[in-house]
């Protein structure tokens, strides 16, 4: 893409462009953070506006069984699926990233460990630049085991990890500072071989890069609502195990709507059968029925092309935005930290600048386009094939351009630290 015709010609050929029209996107803004926060569905206020003013304000508690909302996150949960190559009864819309992790890393272990020798089996294996969150989690879940975290710190580290110790191999699919895509299948298979389970998070994947957990034989699988879904801020995430694990373990937040008959009310613990034993707590009502709108709109792609046509079109953006942004602002100390190689690349470009990364980022922001700064160095910009268009790549390169030519990131406002970055 060498001129702003030849994107604008790009765009007036995308058989996806119609599915931009589902969104609503502020005049003038070039959104670039959809791997942070997805644009906002234009169904969604229509659908949260029905749920309060008709469902809850007329239905009331009958709304449970007249409007269907105990069935929201299994139903949301099968639409998932179909973006992630998982099964129908396999997969629930509930909790957070966070909290559906705790449930499947503590499932993996119970299964992991109980089918080996005594003794073994005693770590975690994942890598240092993986999610904090992740990392957090299972830092705790590890001592609280009497278990032990090891972190590879570089991808081809991570198979000489893959031995007798490790119970199991948790990682994320693409890396959320980077955007390199780690090989499911192989490094699945190579887990296996060790006699290890994997836990993939999917955060950076869902939605945006086609997906196998069935064919790849992974065993556990997590993913968040409000990125590429754009199922809304805080948005409920997602949980998919395997049938063949399924119900092999009681998930440690056993709550009630996890129970096999919530409404029993017996004292004692009755897992559902199958996924549903990984729901917890009432379900919320009001986000989940807005993620639904935002799966939705990807759902939307599958008479084009479904997730192959985004991943095309997500990897044309790519590479068109790295490649002008390399071309254009040279001189200027950024670094593409993000892999060349397609294959190894997610939705997103991701540059370093060593010192003032995030006030280019700002400096940008300012301009209207809108990425994200991740510490201590990464200026990262995502890509929503659903919504954005070729114009808009070219266009940011220019703001970026002229705001480093100018050295606009030297203004005061633009170095002072937001509590989000």
């Amino acid at each position: 893409m060498k001129s702003r015709d030849e994107a604008l010609a790009l765009d007036a050929a995308d058989p996806l462009a119609p599915l931009r029209e589902q969104f609503s996107i502020p005049p003038g803004l070039i959104y670039l953070d959809g791997n942070s926060l997805g644009v906002m569905p234009r169904a969604a206020p229509a659908r949260a506006q029905q749920v309060v003013a008709q469902e809850w304000g007329t239905g009331l508690i009958g709304s449970w069984n007249s409007a269907g909302w105990m069935e929201l996150a299994p139903r949301i949960g099968d639409k998932i699926a179909r973006l992630i190559g998982a099964g129908p009864g396999e997969c629930v819309a509930t909790d957070s990233t966070s909290v559906n992790l705790f449930k499947v890393l503590n499932a993996a272990l119970a299964i992991a460990r109980a089918d080996a020798p005594a003794g073994t089996r005693t770590r975690i294996v994942s890598e240092r630049s993986n999610f904090p969150t992740d990392l957090y989690i299972a830092e705790a879940t590890a001592a609280e085991r009497g278990l032990e975290l090891v972190l590879a710190d570089s991808p081809e580290e991570i198979r000489a990890l893959l031995d007798e110790r490790c119970a199991v191999l948790m990682l994320t699919h693409v890396n959320y500072s980077t955007g390199r895509i780690h090989d499911m299948a192989a490094l699945t298979r190579a887990a296996h071989e060790a006699g290890a389970l994997t836990l993939w998070d999917l955060a950076h994947s869902a939605g945006a890069v086609p997906l196998q957990l069935s064919d790849c034989g992974a065993d556990f699988a997590i993913g968040c609502g409000y990125k590429y879904l754009n199922g809304g801020p805080g948005a409920p995430a997602f949980v998919w195990v395997a049938p063949r694990h399924a119900e092999r373990f009681w998930q440690p937040l056993a709550g009630w709507m996890g129970h096999a008959a919530p409404f029993e009310f017996t004292p004692g613990y009755r897992p559902a059968p199958g996924i549903r034993r990984y729901l917890c707590g009432t379900p919320p009502v009001l986000s989940l029925a807005v993620l639904e709108c935002g799966v939705d709109s990807v759902l939307a792609a599958e008479p084009l092309g479904g997730m192959a046509a985004l991943r095309a079109k997500s990897l044309a953006l790519t590479r068109a935005f790295a490649d002008l942004v390399e071309s254009r602002c040279a001189g200027h100390g950024l670094t593409r930290v993000s892999p060349r190689d397609d294959a190894q690349r997610g939705s997103q470009v991701c540059f370093a600048h060593p010192t003032h990364g995030y006030a280019m980022v700002q400096a940008l922001i300012a301009r209207g386009v809108v990425g994200d700064f991740r510490a201590p160095q990464i200026l990262r910009f995502g890509f929503t094939p659903l919504y954005l268009r070729y114009a808009d790549v070219w266009d940011a390169v220019e703001h970026m351009r002229q705001m480093l030519q100018g050295e606009e990131w030297r203004q005061t406002r633009f170095n002072q630290r937001a509590a989000v970055t």
